[in-house]
């Protein structure tokens, strides 16, 4: 017998994952245009959320970019002067990354419409993940008032 959580917990990242394309699809074009990949975008909308520097090592784990891809992408940010990239001072392994002004200013400026594009991610991702609720109560209601033989 298959549970009822099941196909539940199977369509809520697949909601998640539609959601996030669509966005996607209308955000793609604003990146573009500053010459930026969805990936050097996750890193410098990461460094813009603090206003300290952050190591190589917790970015890596804010933006779930594994340490060769991102020390690529920092190293081009850098050359492009959207970051500064620093010796950690008690770590030599690490480097502390921030945003240059100019790093802030592009932020800045894609951030306007990025902004409603992740609010439209969560909203359409709550939206489904309540209809789903109220379907899976509704099964496991049925499923309770059915006498077992």
């Amino acid at each position: 017998m298959t549970s009822p959580l099941r196909p539940f917990q199977r369509s809520l990242p697949m909601a998640l994952m539609r959601a996030r394309e669509a966005v996607m699809r209308e955000f793609r074009p604003r990146l573009a245009a500053d010459e930026l990949t969805e990936q050097q975008w996750r890193v410098l909308r990461a460094l813009s959320a603090f206003d300290q520097p952050l190591t190589t090592r917790e970015l890596s784990e804010m933006t779930f970019l594994l340490s060769p891809s991102l020390s690529r992408i920092t190293a081009n940010l850098s050359e492009r002067d959207l970051l500064h990239r620093s010796p950690h001072p008690t770590d030599q392994r690490s480097t502390l990354l921030n945003l240059t002004d100019a790093g802030k200013t592009l932020v800045a400026k894609v951030a306007i419409g990025s902004e409603e594009g992740y609010a439209a991610i969560e909203t359409a991702f709550g939206i489904e993940r309540l209809e789903l609720l109220h379907e899976l109560l509704d099964d496991l209601a049925a499923a309770q008032s059915v006498p077992e033989p």
